[in-house]
């Protein structure tokens, strides 16, 4: 493993930081990096049990796959905690460092441990999808933020539609230091409504979120760092059977296909 410049910046700040927002691009290989640093930290004893949080396609094959990818990551112990409750209770009794769920079972998971939660150490992998302060997911790991040493969040996409998406990400970072302890806050200092209801940042809000969390995320585009080649075009013309060829005309028409 050769990390580019970018890359060893951003292992830095997770191996310095306890709470620390990745926002990089597709492509500028956030997995790797957080094993790396999560590797790292896990043989210094600073972190002592892992989870990552993750949709689940992801939790299920790209972290362990990603492992396997790497000399200096294949030592990983993993355990998937997935499948049915009986399932998931087999895999967190599992000798391992690293634990994988998929967010749609952070629920359970709170529920099940509550005040005795275990893992010192979080990853939440596509964090945008706690963008929502009133989502259960987002509620359930707040009640155990407390118990958490070191979080990592790690997202492309931080704020799909606004600046608004912001706050309920950096919370479970930070809690609440930066961006206020509460969603209606934020609002009421950042926004305004407007006559058709919706929440337009005030003037000079963006810089001023910018700078509230500037040391607690590291935003990265690929166009910034990666080297591509040009792009080349190639048109393929598929010719269709009459049957697709009339349900593509009905898609065209309505912009919806059963």
């Amino acid at each position: 493993f050769d990390p580019h410049d970018y890359q060893v910046h951003a292992i830095d700040r997770l191996m310095r930081n306890s709470a620390q927002g990745l926002f990089l691009d597709v492509g500028l290989g956030k997995t790797a990096v957080t094993l790396t640093a999560t590797s790292d930290l896990l043989s210094l004893g600073v972190a002592r049990k892992v989870l990552v949080i993750a949709p689940l396609r992801v939790a299920r094959y790209v972290w362990t796959d990603e492992a396997e990818k790497w000399d200096h990551l294949r030592h990983l112990r993993f355990s998937r905690v997935m499948g049915s409750p009986e399932d998931r209770v087999r895999a967190l009794h599992r000798d391992a460092e690293i634990y994988l769920i998929n967010r749609d079972n952070i629920v359970w998971l709170a529920r099940h441990f509550r005040r005795n939660w275990p893992f010192d150490y979080v990853v939440i992998d596509e964090l945008s999808a706690f963008r929502s302060p009133s989502a259960k997911r987002f509620r359930a790991l707040r009640a155990v933020r407390p118990y958490i040493d070191r979080i990592v969040g790690l997202t492309a996409t931080p704020a799909p539609n606004g600046l608004i998406d912001l706050w309920g990400q950096v919370y479970l970072l930070d809690g609440g230091e930066r961006l206020g302890k509460s969603f209606t806050g934020y609002l009421n200092r950042y926004f305004v409504r407007t006559e058709s209801g919706i929440w337009a940042p005030r003037p000079g809000a963006e810089e001023s979120i910018y700078r509230s969390i500037d040391d607690l995320c590291v935003s990265m585009r690929a166009s910034d760092w990666l080297k591509m080649p040009d792009l080349i075009n190639r048109t393929h013309y598929v010719p269709l059977s009459n049957e697709a060829m009339s349900a593509y005309r009905n898609l065209e028409d309505e912009m919806l296909l059963p």
